[in-house]
């Protein structure tokens, strides 16, 4: 039988000057690394690294202005953009991996994934998206909606920006109640929803910049859409589904990955957001698997 490989504690990587941290597990094997998705951090992946380490080098990353790596002041140190995040990948890849890495990627860390494959497809072998982000806020695709609908976003997005309003808010939402809510809507299974990953995910809201970065997010409204980058892919891709997303719908996305370039769409059934975490039954199996004959090949 397999050890069961066990990630190191956390590690920093200096990136531009900024503390970037992450985890590893796993001697041998090909290399692949997991990126989080909006608000996450590596312990999102903490149900997966020891599974996928057995037969891979596994690492898992903290983007910029999230989990513990750096929050630097948006736009005066840096632009939080996906071709920001996708240039850490990256370097992360050539520095620390040193060699061209699987990327597996859950909601926006799709949109990096896609992002670091097609700017820099030396540096990867194969991308993974889990409930990839459809970025339904994008002006594009505001464009295209009701008026009513049209504005609404952009209002809001408008009053976040001024400092007393969006500290305010960022405020209520860092609660654990408010937190625990969020996470019921996301996951189709509510025992899933554990005091520990509520830890994991509001550890991040009390650092210095938190805030900052949150809202900045929350007013990326242009950038790249993953339709834009799907087409582009020159490496083999699989996308992953819960078929309970209420913000990813699924129906959306089997459009979305209807594309040459996605070589099998698979569906889990009655699993919200983020399957990695609430069904890892479920998708380490198809992960490895996958991983497996990408090394065939």
């Amino acid at each position: 039988m397999t050890a069961i490989a066990t990630p190191t504690a956390n590690t920093t990587w200096m990136w531009r000057g900024h503390q970037i941290n992450y985890q590893t597990a796993g001697d041998t094997g090909a290399p692949v690394l997991l990126i989080h998705g909006f608000g996450a951090s590596v312990g999102h992946w903490r149900k997966n690294i020891p599974v996928l380490a057995e037969n891979c080098r596994c690492y898992a990353i903290d983007l910029i202005g999230f989990g513990a790596s750096a929050k630097p002041t948006p736009g005066a140190e840096i632009e939080y953009t996906f071709e920001t995040w996708a240039a850490q990948v990256v370097d992360f890849c050539r520095e620390i991996i040193g060699t061209p890495t699987i990327l597996v990627g859950n909601s926006i860390g799709c949109i990096v994934a896609l992002q670091a494959a097609v700017t820099n497809p030396e540096f990867v072998t194969g991308v993974a998206l889990l409930n990839c982000s459809l970025r339904l806020l994008h002006d594009r695709k505001l464009a295209q909606m009701p008026l009513y609908r049209r504005w609404g976003a952009p209002v809001l997005q408008s009053i976040l920006t001024i400092p007393a309003i969006g500290n305010f808010f960022f405020k209520q939402l860092a609660q654990r109640k408010v937190v625990r809510n969020i996470l019921l809507q996301a996951y189709h299974r509510p025992e899933a929803v554990s005091e520990e990953l509520i830890d994991i995910l509001m550890a991040p809201a009390a650092d210095a910049g938190a805030a900052d970065v949150f809202l900045k997010f929350t007013a990326y409204s242009w950038g790249p859409l993953p339709e834009d980058l799907l087409p582009q892919l020159s490496c083999p891709a699989i996308a992953i589904w819960g078929a309970a997303d209420p913000w990813e719908p699924i129906a959306l996305g089997r459009e979305l990955m209807d594309v040459s370039t996605i070589d099998e769409f698979i569906e889990l059934p009655d699993v919200g957001h983020c399957p990695q975490d609430e069904a890892p039954e479920l998708v380490n199996p198809v992960l490895s698997n996958w991983i497996g004959k990408l090394i065939e090949n």
